[in-house]
């Protein structure tokens, strides 16, 4: 009797262990086959509206620019790092305030109307978007939306005073194509945005 039950439970491990791996056989199988992310490009328009017209056009992989960036140590940019001056963000706690936008409910946070300029930041789902309108003799129209993920990114690092540009590098590469910024005046439009086509559509 209990011979046969040390056979009964051996082959039913053996059967077990030969399931499992089926299982893996097949999710290898199936991870294979998957196809691969797809590479995000980081892309530049400057177009000047001027006689000169000059254009300049840059589309550069994300993954390229996350290499490249901590390499360059020049002026305010080290290590991948942009130092602020001191007094920029004294007495501001980003973190905490980041913290509170992720969690508010969609809705217009911010509105400023002043003589020459108007300024709206809003929240729609995991982006901000902050419009800024110059009406006096610049014209400048900024415009940029930007994944909450992102400014969470940039605030990452430990030193009050600095930005974590390669870390909001890498969360670009994370999050839906929503990053955009663009400037617009009398003389220049500049565009810059984030998608997974190597050339502007």
């Amino acid at each position: 009797m209990h011979t046969r039950s040390a056979v009964s439970t051996t082959g039913r491990l053996a059967a077990a262990a030969a399931a499992l791996l089926c299982a893996a056989f097949l999710m290898a199988k199936a991870a294979a086959a998957a196809p691969a992310p797809e590479e995000k490009f980081l892309h530049v328009q400057v177009s000047d509206t001027k006689s000169s017209g000059e254009n300049v056009n840059v589309n550069l992989p994300l993954t390229v620019a996350e290499k490249v960036l901590p390499t360059i140590n020049r002026g305010p940019l080290h290590n991948g790092r942009v130092t602020l001056d001191r007094n920029q963000l004294d007495g501001i706690d980003m973190p905490t305030i980041i913290d509170a936008i992720k969690t508010s409910p969609d809705n217009k946070m911010v509105t400023v109307r002043q003589k020459d300029e108007n300024i709206d930041v809003s929240k729609a789902g995991d982006t901000i978007m902050v419009h800024v309108n110059d009406t006096g003799k610049h014209g400048d129209n900024v415009n940029v939306t930007v994944p909450i993920s992102v400014v969470d990114a940039l605030f990452s690092t430990t030193q009050r005073n600095e930005i974590d540009v390669a870390a909001a590098l890498q969360a670009l590469d994370k999050a839906s194509d929503a990053f955009m910024v663009t400037v617009e005046n009398a003389g220049e439009h500049v565009r810059v945005w984030v998608d997974s086509h190597s050339q502007p559509q």
